[in-house]
């Protein structure tokens, strides 16, 4: 199960980009976590791991670009996806180069780009935990699939004497 994190300072936002994935066949039964405060989202990262974050690039406290380079370095394996409203050529090679970003989608999005670019981005987290040696097994990948599907179905409680705690 992916674990995407969606990052904008405009609740509409992103309420209308978590619909879009929500939507989406391939991405069903994705866990989206959203955040109006890009340092609650760095925060929480530290305590989690996503496999995409999805950011916009203009935010009052940070901007996507500073957001993205921190993440960057608290997750370096994490992907990173950049939306913006601006067309400015600067403020995209500003974010590829410098956050190293994925993607660079423009706003208003297409359905259809968004769930292709965030599908290969998921792509991209397999092969950069391939290449840090942190992929999962394919049984870790069933577990969690598993677990997703029923909760606690893998995780059983033993008392102090083995015996197993319903």
């Amino acid at each position: 199960m992916s674990r995407i994190m969606l990052v904008d300072d405009e609740p509409n936002m992103l309420s209308a980009l978590q619909r879009a994935l929500r939507q989406s066949k391939p991405l069903a039964g994705a866990q989206i976590e959203t955040f109006t405060n890009p340092f609650d989202a760095l925060n929480r990262i530290c305590v989690c791991e996503f496999d995409l974050v999805v950011s916009d690039f203009m935010m009052p406290e940070m901007s996507g670009g500073e957001f993205l380079q921190a993440l960057k370095e608290v997750a370096p394996t994490t992907v990173r996806i950049m939306l913006s409203a601006s067309t400015d050529f600067k403020t995209a090679m500003a974010a590829i180069n410098d956050a190293h970003v994925f993607r660079f989608i423009p706003k208003p999005w297409q359905q259809a780009e968004l769930e292709q670019n965030i599908l290969q981005g998921l792509e991209e987290r397999q092969r950069l935990l391939a290449e840090a040696g942190k992929a999962p097994s394919p049984q870790e990948l069933e577990a969690r699939r598993l677990e997703a599907e029923e909760p606690g179905l893998l995780h059983v409680k033993r008392s102090d004497d083995g015996s197993i705690i319903l």
